[in-house]
């Protein structure tokens, strides 16, 4: 870190601090988990963590990144709609795992918290969608889809269901709603002509 005086991170001190906002984030929700708690976790001073972290939420949404990051892989098939598939597939299998009903969670706390919401826009979501445009992307450079595609509408249109079938509606989540959702976004929704 640059500006800041005093020794730099050390980062075995850092893993414990993220590992123990990860495991009381999953043990009591997010609501529950305190500075206090994550320091007494930790072995570590509050100072030292809001020396690293501005507040809760970011600290929180650090040690959540850092629990779930080998869960969601970037596939590289070599053909778009293959990737997307696969990559819509590792989010909906995260969603319905118990991290993603933290995510839930998370998502819904945000609502009423203004920092938490801009730590999980900003630490969990705008990293996939980084990563649904570089699939996006790979598809337009081989010539795959065409290169005046809305990549922000066509996420929206591809992640979006999930969520909201997640948070408003209930429904299921499972491998042939992906599929579905994957070629209605590919192919659109047509009609039989007569």
């Amino acid at each position: 870190m640059t500006g800041k005086r005093g020794r730099p991170r050390s980062i075995e001190t850092e893993k414990s601090i993220l590992q123990a906002s990860f495991e009381l984030l999953l043990e009591m929700g997010f609501a529950s988990v305190t500075i206090e708690k994550i320091a007494e976790r930790a072995g570590v001073s509050k100072a030292t963590i809001y020396k690293w972290w501005p507040n809760k939420a970011a600290v929180v949404m650090d040690g959540f990144l850092s629990g779930v990051s080998k869960r969601l892989p970037v596939p590289d098939t070599g053909s778009v709609y293959e990737d997307l598939l696969k990559h819509a597939a590792y989010v909906v299998s995260f969603l319905t795992s118990i991290e993603g009903k933290v995510l839930s969670e998370i998502i819904g706390e945000g609502q009423s918290d203004p920092t938490l919401a801009e730590a999980y826009q900003t630490r969990y979501f705008a990293p996939r969608r980084a990563e649904a445009k570089q699939i996006i992307a790979r598809g337009i450079e081989r010539g795959e889809l065409n290169k005046e595609i809305d990549m922000d509408l066509f996420i929206d249109l591809i992640y979006g269901p999930f969520f909201y079938r997640l948070i408003m509606t209930g429904g299921e989540l499972n491998e042939a709603y992906v599929h579905q959702i994957v070629n209605a976004a590919f192919y659109g929704i047509r009609t039989k002509t007569p």
